[in-house]
């Protein structure tokens, strides 16, 4: 299964960089400004930065609790951004 949001944002280099920073310390992590990769241990996080939106893509694993992973992701990104939070995640 694989989900992606589409989070609408001007400031999604940003965010995206701030995030894979963030879990760097924990997880393994592969950004540059435009994309990045967070080996969560739910699965993995694929994160584009667009000029508009940040488009964030999520992997479970068979066993992880879908909607805890999506609300861990949210919750973060959210904290990034706190001066336009909450953002807009579309899961689809």
């Amino acid at each position: 299964m694989t989900l992606t949001a589409h989070v609408p944002t001007p400031n999604a280099s940003r965010y995206l960089q701030q995030l894979c920073k963030h879990w760097s310390h924990k997880f393994e992590t592969d950004f540059d400004t435009e994309k990045g990769v967070i080996g969560f241990p739910m699965g993995p996080i694929r994160m584009a930065a667009q000029s508009d939106a940040l488009v964030v893509t999520i992997e479970p694993k068979e066993d992880a609790d879908v909607e805890r992973f999506k609300m861990v992701v949210a919750e973060h990104l959210d904290r990034f951004a706190f001066r336009e939070a909450p953002l807009t995640f579309d899961w689809q």
